[in-house]
C-alpha cells in the first residue's frame, strides 16, 4: 500500500486530497486527473503537481509523479505529526479494522472510554488544566468547537440568566469553519460569504488586558481562546492576559474555552500549550484534534466536572465520534505524543530552527521582521506577501505554509531531524537571496 497525495489546480477544479492507492491503480489515478478530475467540491486552492507518498522511515519525505523530492514542512497542517504512513500507526489502523470500525454510541467500545481515560490522566500529569475530567469525542477540530460553546451557552442558561448568551473571541483567531465555530471567527474572508453568523458573538484583542473587564461581561457565557494563534500569524497570547481573562471569567460566571487544536498535543515541546502556566491560567474546556489521530479524523472536547454537570443526556450527540477505530488510533498516537522524550527533543529541535531562522532575521532585515512561536510551531514575519516565496519553496522541494499576514508558517512533524531541519531551511534561504 502507497500513501498518494494528490494535488491539481485545472480550470475545472481545485482540491487536495490524501487517497490511498496500490501501485498498480496509481495510473488510473492519472487518468482521472486528466480527465478533469473527479467531482469534488471546488474548495482548496491547490499546487498543480500530484504528490505521492514514498514509504520511508523517517515519513517526512514526499515524492511527485515526476520523482521529484519534498520535504514536509507542514504535517498536512499540523496533523501528521509522526510523519505520514508511521508503522505504528498504520499497524494499530490496520489491526482495529479487522476486530469493529464503529458501532453507534448507544454501545459501549472499549476504545473510547480508554481514549478518554488516558487524555484526562496525562493532561493532568502534564500540569495542564487540572481540573479536567470528561471528555466529548467527535471527528475534527470544528465539531470540537462547536460543542465547546454549546456546552458554554448550557452553562449559561443553567445560571438562571436567559441573558447570558453572549460568547468572546479574538481577532487573528481560528476556530473552524461551520456556523458556530465561523462566528468565533472574526475574519472577514471566512465570514462575510456565510452571514448573517450566529448572534451574541462579540471580539477583542490579544494581551489586551485592560479591555477584558468591558468585553467580558455579566451576559458573557463564554470565552475561546487560542494560546498561540495558528492561522492568524503565530501570535502568542501572554500569562498575564491569560490570567486576567480566567479571572474575569470566574467573576462573571463565564465559561473559559482554549482552543489547542493546532498548538496542542506537543506541538510546543508541551503536552499543551498552556501547560507552563500556572493553574490560575487554566481553562474550564479545551478542545484539541488536528495531531491527535495522525492524519486519522478525530477531535475532542475536554470539561472540568463543573461543565459536566450541566450537560445530560440528550443535549449533544454524534454519529460517528468516538468510534473505535479512531479511538484506538489516537490512543496509540497519544500515548507517544505524550512521552517526556519526545516532548524534549521537540523543545530542543524548536532551538535549532529559532537559531537558524534568527541568523536568516540578520541577513535578511529588510525582508524578514520577527521570528515567532514555540517549539515547532514557528512564524516567520515577512515584509511582504509569502505567496511566491510558497511556490518558489515548493519548486525547489520544500513544502511549507503561510499564515495570518506575510507570515510564513513552519509546522512540521516532531520526528524531523537536525539534518532535515538544516536542509529545508537551506533551501528557504535560497529563496528569500532572490527575493531581498
Amino acid at each position: 500500500m502507497r500513501v498518494l497525495v494528490t494535488v491539481d489546480s485545472s480550470s475545472s477544479i481545485l482540491f487536495r486530497r490524501l487517497l490511498f492507492f496500490r501501485v498498480a491503480e496509481f495510473e488510473a489515478l492519472n487518468k482521472i486527473l486528466k480527465n478533469g478530475g473527479p467531482p469534488i467540491l471546488d474548495i482548496y486552492e491547490a499546487c498543480p503537481r500530484k504528490l505521492h507518498k514514498q514509504l520511508n522511515q523517517l515519513g517526512l519525505e514526499l515524492w511527485d509523479t515526476n520523482n521529484k523530492k519534498y520535504l514536509d514542512f507542514t504535517a498536512g497542517i499540523a496533523v501528521n505529526s509522526l510523519g505520514h504512513a508511521d508503522k505504528g500507526v498504520t499497524s494499530v489502523l490496520a489491526e482495529q479494522s479487522q476486530k469493529l470500525i464503529h458501532v453507534c454510541n448507544l454501545y459501549h467500545n472499549p476504545w473510547t472510554g480508554e481514549l478518554s481515560r488516558l487524555i484526562i490522566d496525562t493532561t493532568r500529569a502534564s500540569g495542564a488544566m487540572t481540573d479536567a475530567s470528561r471528555v466529548f469525542i467527535c471527528n475534527s477540530g470544528s465539531e470540537a468547537n462547536e460543542a465547546a460553546i454549546k456546552f458554554a451557552r448550557k452553562v449559561g442558561k443553567s445560571s438562571g440568566n436567559e441573558k447570558k448568551i453572549g460568547f468572546v473571541s479574538f481577532h487573528n483567531s481560528f476556530h473552524g469553519r461551520t456556523m458556530g465555530s465561523l462566528s468565533a471567527t472574526p475574519n472577514v474572508k471566512y465570514q462575510k460569504p456565510f452571514g448573517p453568523m450566529v448572534p451574541g458573538f462579540s471580539y477583542g484583542n490579544l494581551n489586551d488586558v485592560a479591555a477584558i473587564p468591558e468585553l467580558v461581561t455579566e451576559e458573557t457565557c463564554g470565552v475561546i481562546v487560542e494560546p498561540i494563534q495558528g492561522e492568524g500569524g503565530i501570535h502568542i497570547a501572554t500569562e498575564e492576559f491569560l490570567v486576567a481573562l480566567k479571572k474575569r471569567c470566574q467573576e462573571v460566571g463565564a465559561v473559559l474555552i482554549y482552543d489547542e487544536i493546532q498548538c496542542g498535543l506537543g506541538r510546543t515541546g508541551e503536552l499543551w500549550a498552556h501547560g507552563a502556566l500556572p493553574k490560575e491560567a487554566h481553562p474550564d474546556i479545551m478542545t484539541t484534534a488536528k495531531a491527535l489521530g495522525n492524519g486519522v479524523p478525530i477531535g475532542a472536547t475536554i470539561v472540568t466536572e463543573q461543565v459536566a454537570e450541566k450537560i445530560v443526556i440528550g443535549d449533544h450527540g454524534t454519529t460517528f465520534g468516538g468510534n473505535p477505530l479512531a479511538a484506538r488510533v489516537a490512543h496509540h498516537v497519544l500515548g507517544r505524543l505524550s512521552s517526556k522524550e519526545m516532548l524534549k527533543e521537540i523543545q530542543r529541535k524548536g532551538e535549532v530552527f529559532k537559531t537558524q531562522l534568527e541568523k536568516l532575521k540578520e541577513k535578511y532585515p529588510g525582508l524578514i521582521s520577527e521570528i515567532r512561536g514555540k517549539g515547532l510551531i514557528i512564524g516567520v514575519q515577512l515584509t511582504k506577501d509569502p505567496a511566491e516565496i510558497v511556490t518558489e519553496c515548493r519548486d525547489k522541494g520544500l513544502l511549507i505554509l503561510t499564515a495570518g499576514k506575510n507570515t510564513l508558517r513552519i509546522v512540521p512533524p516532531y520526528i524531523i531531524t537536525d539534518e532535515q531541519i538544516h536542509q529545508g531551511l537551506d533551501i528557504l534561504e535560497g529563496v528569500l537571496a532572490k527575493s531581498a
